[in-house]
């Protein structure tokens, strides 16, 4: 097992925490929140990567303001972050907060485990006790994952620009949970993980979405590989942020000789589209990729390419 935490960021997601603050609407018939306080409701999504599973049990999230803390959920919740790349888990749900000014999220997490590919073949999984409650049934585990404090103490989330006031309108937070720098080997300790995770909360905008669609030139004849029938749903689409961080969708048929891969919730702004072949395959599309594609803030936006030429390297 020659994992690293060096070699580990890049390979995983980045889970996001998507915290919708929602406050009493008159508008909403039948809202019985009582005069003075607002809602609170959580959502968790993430996008998919290379480690094979990141779980974690979350027991508690309390807000945290001059007005003291208040806890929107203590039922607790076990997920999968690289399960979510296209839903959203719901962790609160209309939590009924007093009104006023609030500094921080705290997550009280009480286990977890990861599971990583190993070099040789096979996996090897990290939990934080060998009788974790979240592990598959018949897991064997081969280490340790340790996650500090946070049973007792809690992971704690800064709001941005030192605190919200919630008062009668809604406010939305998007909290950032980079898995890709949560998780790492401890130095010296052979067999053994830590999770320090890194987070931030930002302003939230409505996220965008992404379909990348593909299909073969009329005139193109897809070659055999390895004896095979090579097909568009052989390659991957590719779609790179402008941070660098990359996310990998098979192509699907969508019918009528078009494959697409769909990349929802994503940021506002500008990516880099592109696909990914099977070994020995080199390929050409028009447009030429990579090909630049801008996501908007609520709305689907679809990029369409040919395959003009595929070559096989022996």
């Amino acid at each position: 097992m020659s994992y690293s935490f060096a070699r580990l960021v890049g390979r995983v997601a980045v889970a996001s925490l998507a915290l919708v603050t929602l406050a009493a609407l008159e508008s909403c018939g039948g809202d019985s929140t009582a005069a003075g306080t607002t809602k609170v409701s959580v959502l968790l999504t993430d996008a998919p990567g290379d480690i094979k599973a990141a779980v974690v049990t979350i027991s508690e999230i309390d807000l945290q303001g001059s007005g003291g803390s208040h806890v929107l959920m203590n039922s607790p919740v076990t997920t999968n972050l690289l399960t979510l790349a296209h839903s959203t888990a719901q962790l609160v749900n209309g939590a009924v907060v007093p009104r006023g000014t609030y500094t921080q999220l705290r997550f009280v997490i009480t286990g977890g485990y990861i599971e990583v590919e190993n070099d040789g073949g096979g996996s090897s999984i990290f939990a934080s006790s060998p009788n974790y409650s979240g592990l598959p049934v018949g897991a064997h585990v081969d280490g340790e994952l340790q996650m500090p404090s946070f049973a007792e103490s809690g992971l704690k989330v800064d709001l941005p620009s030192d605190g919200t006031t919630l008062g009668s309108d809604s406010k939305v937070y998007l909290v950032d949970f980079n898995v890709a720098q949560s998780f790492g080997q401890a130095a010296g300790a052979s067999g053994k993980w830590v999770m320090h995770p890194v987070v931030k909360a930002t302003d939230f905008e409505l996220t965008g979405s992404l379909t990348v669609q593909v299909q073969a030139d009329a005139s193109l004849t897809l070659p055999m590989v390895n004896g095979v029938p090579l097909t568009l749903g052989d390659f991957k689409a590719e779609v790179t942020a402008s941070d660098a961080t990359t996310t990998q969708q098979a192509l699907a048929s969508a019918g009528g000789g078009v494959f697409q891969a769909q990349f929802p919730f994503l940021a506002p702004g500008s990516y880099s589209v592109s696909f990914i072949a099977p070994a020995g395959v080199s390929f050409a599309t028009n447009p030429v990729t990579p090909a630049s594609a801008s996501v908007a803030s609520g709305q689907t936006t679809t990029e369409s390419f040919t395959l003009t030429s595929v070559t096989v390297t022996p």
